[in-house]
Order: C-alpha cells, then structure tokens, then sequence
C-alpha cells in the first residue's frame, strides 16, 4: 500500500479517536450536570426541609441553615474552597478539575432551584426516597469520573498522611462526626432516619455503578467445543478461548471454552451452547468488572 494512503489512513483513525474522546468528555460532563442537580434536588427539597442531616458538606449546610439561616449553597462552597486549594496544591490540576465543575454544579443547583418541600408528611418515605434520589446524583457524578468534594476531597487528601487507614474508612469517621453533630442538634429520631438516607444512597449508587459493569463469565466443557465456539464468535462477535482441561473421574483430556458476554448476551449464548449439545456443562459466573475491547475501555 503506497505510503500517502497509509498516512491519510493513520490521520482519519486519530481524528475518529479524537472525536470519541471528545465526545466522551462531553457526556461525562452533562451526566455530572444532571447528577449534581438531582443531588441537589434531595438536598435542597427533601432533606433540608425535615433536618436530615446524612454527613458530608451537605449535612453541614443544611445545620448551618437551621442554626443561622445561611443558604445551602454559600455554605458548600464556602467549604470546599479550602479543600481544593489544598488538593490542587498536593495532587495538582488533574486531579480535581472534573471534580471542581461537579461542586460548582451542586452549589448552583442549590441556588436555582425552589424552596419547595416534597413528602415531609412521612420521615420513612422522605428517608428512602431521598437516598433514591441522592443515590442515583451520586452515580451519575461518579460514572464520571469526579466527586462533588466535601468529605470525600478531604478523605483523600488525610489518607496522604495518613496512609495506614483507607479513604473509605475515613469518610466514614467524618460523616459519622456529621451525623453525630446533627443528632446533637435535631435530636437522634432524625438521625436514625438519616441512617435509612445513607444506607439507600449507597446501595443505589454502587447498584448504578456496578450495574453498568457488571458481565458474565462463562465456561463450556463440550464435545462440541469447536462447534459452539465458532457460532459465539460469527453470531455474538466475543472472542473465545480454548483452555486444555482434564476430567478427574475419568483422566481424559477435554477443552473447556472461557468466555465473557454482557448480562443481556447470556441468553444467547445458553442458546448457542443447547443448540449444539444439550449435554454440555455451562457455568455462568457474575463478573465486576472487565476491561478490553467491547467492554470497558482503559
């Protein structure tokens, strides 16, 4: 192949991977928008109007609103400014310039959007749904890539110095601190509640996130094997490998095909695999995450 056409080939592949990127960057960006305005919206017209206080920044704005009547908003910003200063210093621009659009996003929401109250007639139902509604903001920000700072900035920015302690396990001991603070101050009835809040945030945002990931591995032991993995590649387009494997009641050699589908592929493939040999043992295992071509990119 002549050299020119080579290298317009080469040019037109990096502009089509820059437009991804480009696009990419783009979508993750508006899924932090929408996710720190749906954050927002159970901070602002959920949890502030019964004082429940759920730790991090949030927690703290929404006490300072009851004590002094300061809005949401100031007080977020107000608290992460010294945060960023300080991750920008330590870990550098990179590391904290999806997350500063994040916070700047969630303390706008916490601006424009209405003083209204929703559900405050029931605290169970106001909990749960809150934790729904925070949850899935918090996924959708974290999809991306960011955080809205707060405690955790502040986890991973203690976690330098203090090495032996994870970030997780020291978020936990300052939005407990939080928690604590607003039992002190609301009393401990809310903070039970805000419990249920917590609880319902993080089971719905790890269930958005892993969702998202999750696939199916999947081992075959056939006669058929070449049959089987030839239909998984033509009509599934997944690569299949072929690992040598040994019966230990009968000491005869066999192929045991591996491969890893989407969740929604797996029906497919038991078709595939009862097409060829109604015998054949298939095992399907969850997988959390893989990276590689058709999935996760690195």
């Amino acid at each position: 192949m002549p050299q020119n056409i080579i290298g317009k080939a080469d040019n037109s592949l990096q502009k089509g991977k820059q437009t991804m990127k480009k696009h990419s960057v783009y979508t993750d960006y508006l899924l932090i928008l929408i996710g720190a305005f749906v954050m927002g919206f159970a901070i602002k017209n959920l949890y502030t109007p019964i004082n429940l206080v759920t730790g991090g920044v949030s927690g703290i704005a929404i006490i300072m609103k009851n004590v002094s009547g300061i809005p949401l908003w100031i007080t977020n910003t107000i608290c992460n400014i010294p945060l960023f200063l300080a991750a920008w210093k330590m870990k550098g621009w990179q590391f904290i310039k999806r997350t500063l659009f994040a916070t700047a996003a969630l303390s706008v929401s916490l601006y424009v959007l209405p003083e209204k109250a929703f559900l405050t007639d029931d605290l169970v139902l106001t909990a749960l749904f809150g934790g729904i509604v925070c949850g899935a903001g918090t996924g959708f920000v974290f999809l991306s890539q960011a955080t809205t700072g707060g405690t955790d900035m502040l986890a991973a920015l203690l976690q330098k110095k203090m090495r032996h302690y994870s970030i997780a396990q020291i978020m936990q001991v300052l939005d407990g601190m939080i928690v604590i603070l607003g039992a002190a101050i609301f009393g401990i009835r809310y903070a039970l509640y805000a419990l249920i809040a917590i609880y319902a945030t993080a089971k719905v945002s790890d269930g958005l996130l892993e969702g998202l990931k999750f696939s199916k591995q999947a081992y075959v032991i056939s006669d058929y094997y070449q049959e089987i993995a030839q239909a998984i590649m033509t009509r599934m387009e997944r690569g299949v490998t072929a690992l040598d494997a040994v019966g230990m009641y009968s000491g005869e050699g066999e192929k045991m095909l591996f491969c890893v589908v989407s969740k929604k592929e797996i029906v497919k493939l038991r078709e595939i695999v009862a097409e060829f040999d109604k015998k054949a043992f298939l095992i399907v295992t969850d997988v959390r995450e893989v990276f590689g071509e058709g999935f996760i990119e690195y």
